[in-house]
């Protein structure tokens, strides 16, 4: 685990072209595809291919271990996305939540002002209209009659129905301060500028924790949490040089913090933020109390004391983060003279972890091999490839990063062995297939 930097010194920008060379391997090889292509493509949305849905998914898993499956201090809850105007005029969002847009008279594209000053990034000129501010929530209707009292929401954050089940969650699982209630789910924003890929989307999944702390705590927890998200980018094979924390400085705080960090990763572009680690002091609970009419406190028992829990709140992008790990992944080496591309992904986050590559098409492979595959599916999710050369197939699975393949051969029939590629070290070795699945899971276990 490495300890965080405030200040991790600038190690200049990735190569230029990584950006370019992760979308291209992203559409080529099914990570992510543009949604709609067919007709054209609809902006600032995206598919998730048979590979983007796996890693996607590890990501979001990664992440629900590591805050709810290894810890009792946290449980977890989905709520619904869409919600009613009221939360949202409690939380603030129906009068705060928006972005300076400015209109390009020249070229009538529209920019956020606050991004790119006076000049307009698409034609250059400086004939702008006056900056003026733009709502980013999706409104909708619910019901069969579109009328003010059928107005819905579909939620730009996952936060609020974390805070409006406080109490439901308080009393059915008896947890107390200091506690966390944890939510993976889809959150939409009408976003001016939708850029760089996946980066900023309209449509994006959000993974965000809120811990009710005792207010006297608050800046223990906040700091606790901070270097917490910033050692699971570390471990899960980010480089320490790729990351830094950024504390917010106090003109830019949201309206509800007290102190917010974010951690930042180096996109080819520049710095750009993962995850943002707030403390949001009881602004929120204490909002939909009011709003509410129902007390969203604690009470203190052993202290005889009454309270409304300060919160501090990890929040971070499930779809930014893959895509932070797909840059920091990305690699090209040499191997028998060739170039060959390389996703050195964290066995955890690799969209598939096992292939099973037979050397033949011949029949007499086909049972021992599918019997092998069999044997690895409970462990790992597994590939399975018969099509062209087995370098073409190892080059192949080595560019979406499979960290192991097996090879089933002529030999195997008769030694009840196969051959064990490793990406990284592009070594082999020789295992018995009786030993094939503890040998596989030893790999996946720290050494340290």
């Amino acid at each position: 685990m490495g300890t965080p930097d405030e200040a991790a010194p600038d190690s200049g920008l990735p190569d230029s072209g990584l950006m370019e060379k992760v979308v291209n391997l992203a559409k080529r090889r099914g990570f992510v595809f543009q949604s709609a292509e067919i007709y054209g493509g609809f902006r600032s949305t995206y598919d998730y291919g048979p590979l983007g849905v796996l890693l996607l998914r590890n990501v979001k898993n990664a992440w629900w271990r590591s805050m709810v499956q290894y810890r009792d201090d946290v449980v977890g809850l989905d709520a619904a996305i869409l919600s009613p105007p009221a939360i949202w005029a409690a939380s603030g969002h129906l009068s705060t939540f928006s972005d300076p847009m400015v209109d390009c008279r020249k070229c009538n594209e529209r920019h956020r002002s606050d991004l790119i000053g006076d000049t307009c990034p698409n034609c250059g000129s400086k004939d702008l209209t006056e900056a003026r501010d733009f709502q980013l929530m999706f409104k909708t209707h619910a019901g069969p009659v579109e009328d003010e009292g059928s107005v819905a929401y579909l939620r730009p954050e996952t936060a609020q129905g974390m805070f409006t089940n406080f109490m439901n969650i308080l009393t059915t699982t008896r947890k107390k301060p200091p506690f966390g209630i944890a939510q993976v789910g889809k959150s939409f924003r009408n976003e001016i500028t939708p850029q760089n890929f996946v980066f900023r989307t309209r449509e994006f999944e959000q993974m965000e924790m809120e811990f009710f702390v005792p207010p006297a705590e608050a800046t223990t927890w906040f700091d606790y949490w901070v270097e917490e998200r910033y050692n699971w980018y570390l471990d899960l094979g980010i480089p320490k040089e790729m990351l830094k924390l950024r504390p917010h400085d106090k003109e830019e705080l949201s309206h509800y913090s007290a102190g917010t960090t974010d951690i930042e990763f180096l996109f080819p572009w520049g710095w750009g933020e993962l995850e943002g680690v707030a403390n949001r002091t009881d602004f929120d609970l204490k909002a939909h109390s009011a709003a509410s009419g129902t007390p969203l406190e604690y009470f203190d028992q052993a202290a005889n004391e009454r309270y409304t829990p300060y919160v501090i709140e990890p929040a971070a992008g499930a779809t930014r983060a893959m895509m932070a790990f797909l840059l920091a992944a990305y690699d090209e080496d040499e191997v028998g003279g060739e170039t060959r591309t390389i996703l050195r992904l964290d066995w955890r986050l690799a969209p598939t972890q096992v292939a099973v590559l037979p050397l033949s098409k011949k029949a007499e492979l086909e049972p021992l091999a599918r019997e092998i595959l069999g044997m690895l599916q409970p462990h790992f999710q597994c590939d399975y490839d018969v099509t062209q050369s087995i370098g073409r197939r190892y080059r192949r699975q080595d560019e979406v990063g499979t960290p192991w393949c097996v090879t089933v051969d002529f030999d195997s029939l008769e030694d009840k062995a196969v051959t064990v590629r490793d990406r990284d070290t592009t070594e082999q070795v020789r295992i018995p297939i009786t030993e094939l699945v503890a040998n596989l899971i030893s790999r996946t276990t720290p050494t340290n």
